[in-house]
């Protein structure tokens, strides 16, 4: 499709969980639902059209190694644009992907700097490794580098306790994320255990990743506070192999991750009855292949979450968490179109048919 094509989608137009319209027109690579005057070159696509989908915890430019390069990371990319996955969160890089931003048929990616951890407490070539008295000043560097997140890693095995243990004191968490708020960034962390929850939550975080620890002490903590998660089930699907792994070395965190692993579904309804935001996010790009995100919304319905609401935690409610638009008039023609309605079942959304970024088809 030329850059000033006209592009009629037709059939049932996703604009809300309960706004449906007929059509849509994408003119200069925006949406618009006027009937474009003396539309010339118009290709007419017919389906069930779905905002760009959303998976707000991934990383690209990053793999189990650590920073990988530009070529490597653009087949990230396209893995989760071709799966109709548009806007991405990306929760920790240690690479510059910068150059993303010029290229209009990759997705688009909100950063959240570098993870930032405590010295030897995550994976190696991950994180900035850093001591409590360092955390402020990296908070604020992450900050001023990202798209409007930090991530912090907020809990990792402590191998001298042979589990896993908070990595900041309070005094350190609720400077940082006070720090992050004043220069206008939300805060989120990587949180497997119990153990850091509330410290976190009272000091101020925005969102905690994975959140396999909740408990009924801390899910209403959480709802008070309208701190969001994204659990990452298809991540969380790994705890079995890792617990094998480290059984022998480190018995108790093995047992502790297999019992948030075989609780994780009670876990993420639990938090979702609570009233808890919950949104999709796959945790792609470490040791998982990008374009997860429809197994993900799966998992979530597994889970006991309704249908109609897994799909807004990769589409509506994901995108105005996130600050961007979805099918509004005048928005970036981002949207992917099915053969079938995502909404009755949403294992629909691994079989996209059309995938719209841009204005521009691109698969």
């Amino acid at each position: 499709m030329s850059d000033h094509a006209v592009l009629r989608v037709k059939g049932r137009v996703l604009v809300g969980p309960d706004e449906v319209r007929d059509e849509l027109w994408v003119v200069g690579g925006r949406i618009t639902y006027t009937r474009p005057p003396g539309a010339r070159d118009v290709r007419t696509v017919a389906g069930w059209a779905l905002p760009g989908l959303v998976d707000a915890h991934c990383h690209v430019g990053l793999d189990h190694h650590g920073a990988v390069d530009a070529a490597t990371s653009e087949k990230q990319a396209l893995g989760d644009r071709d799966a109709g996955t548009l806007l991405l969160r990306d929760a920790g890089s240690p690479a510059d992907t910068r150059w993303i931003d010029d290229r209009e048929d990759l997705p688009k990616i909100i950063r959240a700097g570098r993870h930032i951890a405590r010295t030897r407490r995550y994976i190696r070539n991950f994180a900035y490794e850093i001591e409590p008295g360092n955390l402020v000043a990296y908070v604020a560097q992450e900050a001023r580098r990202g798209d409007g997140w930090v991530k912090l890693v907020g809990d990792w095995i402590d191998r001298e306790e042979g589990d896993l243990t908070a990595c900041w004191p309070r005094e350190a968490v609720v400077a940082a994320i006070a720090e992050a708020h004043r220069l206008g960034a939300r805060v989120t962390a990587h949180c497997f255990a119990e153990v850091a929850l509330r410290e976190l939550v009272e000091a101020g975080i925005d969102c905690v990743e994975h959140a396999t620890g909740l408990t009924e002490d801390t899910i209403p903590l959480f709802a008070e506070h309208g701190v969001a998660i994204v659990p990452t089930l298809v991540n969380i699907a790994t705890f079995p192999k890792l617990a094998a792994g480290g059984a022998e070395k480190f018995p108790r965190w093995s047992a502790h991750l297999n019992r948030l692993y075989e609780r994780r579904y009670d876990t993420v309804r639990a938090a979702y009855d609570a009233g808890i935001p919950v949104f999709v996010g796959t945790d792609a790009g470490g040791a998982l292949a990008h374009g997860l995100a429809a197994a993900e919304v799966a998992e979530l319905v597994t889970a006991g979450i309704p249908p109609l609401d897994a799909l807004s935690a990769t589409t509506w409610a994901a995108r105005r968490w996130l600050g961007r638009p979805a099918l509004e008039e005048g928005a970036p023609a981002d949207l992917v179109v099915y053969d079938e309605d995502p909404r009755a079942d949403v294992r629909v959304l691994a079989a996209p048919r059309v995938i719209v970024l841009n204005g521009r088809v691109v698969g």
